[in-house]
């Protein structure tokens, strides 16, 4: 048994790797209980109930879970009023056709499947959201909100480092397979309705049982360009070793030369119970949780920079 999760992780470790450790529930579960830890974390600034709002003021926040035996995925994207999205993604995964809910779809399912409607916003992350938009407006544009144009603020007003993380989980067994789990808040002070590449498959995160598993934090514009995480994994389906196939999703991040740009973070496992962790043109030191079956409990390591 294998399972790796990014540092911000950290509230929920313990609960999915003694979930994991006792065998009692299948690992999506597991992962699940662990990240809905992180998500009600106010300590936690890039997920759930400690996340930052759009440029509206409005929490926004995306998930996804995907089984990597059967490549089901369940996936829901600027949920509105809703902290335990990772959950939520679990229900649509299991419970409907579908693989993607957004907005208010997204809500009005929680709402039958019996999720609480959530007072999601800090009153910290409302005063720092007023403050650091009130910066860039003029008088004019103040008077009129939230009827100015936002675009033009959003050129200004992103801290590309700070605000852009999310909650990745993977873990890796012989008996149960290959899995993956995301949560964030996503970009703070973004346009409303933006997506990410925590809840897109194949961008964000990818998993298949046979081969392994990756997803990405930081900088989604990218890795939705590349398709980052089904390119690691289709990379080991033709052969490529675990190193092979995220250098070689590395190479494809490093062509753009356009758009917004900027750091990425590859975390990835394969079914030989390798694992690897790359940070790609993030500041400082970038860790994250290691867990296997013969530790006492998860450890906290440093990720290779490239």
């Amino acid at each position: 048994m294998l399972f790796i999760a990014n540092a911000e992780g950290w509230p929920g470790i313990a609960t999915t790797v003694e979930m994991l450790r006792s065998g009692t529930t299948d690992s999506l579960t597991a992962m699940v209980a662990g990240i809905s830890k992180v998500e009600a974390e106010t300590k936690v600034r890039s997920v759930g109930h400690g996340g930052w709002p759009n440029m509206l003021g409005v929490m926004e926040c995306d998930a996804a879970v995907m089984d990597g035996t059967t490549r089901a995925v369940g996936s829901v994207g600027a949920v509105p009023d809703t902290i335990p999205v990772a959950r939520l993604a679990h229900e649509v995964m299991k419970q409907l056709p579908h693989v993607m809910l957004t907005g208010a779809g997204a809500r009005r399912f929680a709402t039958e499947t019996g999720f609480s409607v959530d007072d999601v916003l800090l009153e910290d992350s409302k005063r720092v959201w007023w403050e650091r938009l009130e910066q860039e407006m003029t008088p004019e544009q103040k008077a009129a909100f939230p009827n100015t144009p936002l675009a033009p603020l959003l050129k200004t007003i992103t801290d590309p480092e700070r605000v852009r993380d999310t909650t990745v989980y993977l873990s890796a067994d012989p008996s149960r397979g290959i899995h993956a789990a995301t949560s964030t808040s996503g970009w703070a002070w973004k346009y409303p309705g933006r997506l990410g590449d925590s809840p897109i498959p194949g961008a964000g995160f990818y998993a298949d049982s046979r081969y392994g598993a990756a997803a990405c934090t930081h900088t989604g514009e990218m890795t939705m360009r590349c398709a980052t995480s089904r390119t690691i994994v289709l990379a080991m389906k033709l052969g490529y070793s675990l190193s092979d196939a995220v250098k070689l999703a590395v190479d494809e991040l490093n062509e753009l030369t356009d758009g917004f740009l900027g750091g990425v973070v590859i975390h990835a496992v394969d079914a030989k119970g390798n694992h690897e962790v790359v940070n790609f043109r993030c500041q400082g030191e970038i860790r994250y949780w290691l867990w296997d079956g013969a530790m006492p409990e998860a450890e906290l390591r440093a990720a290779k920079t490239i």
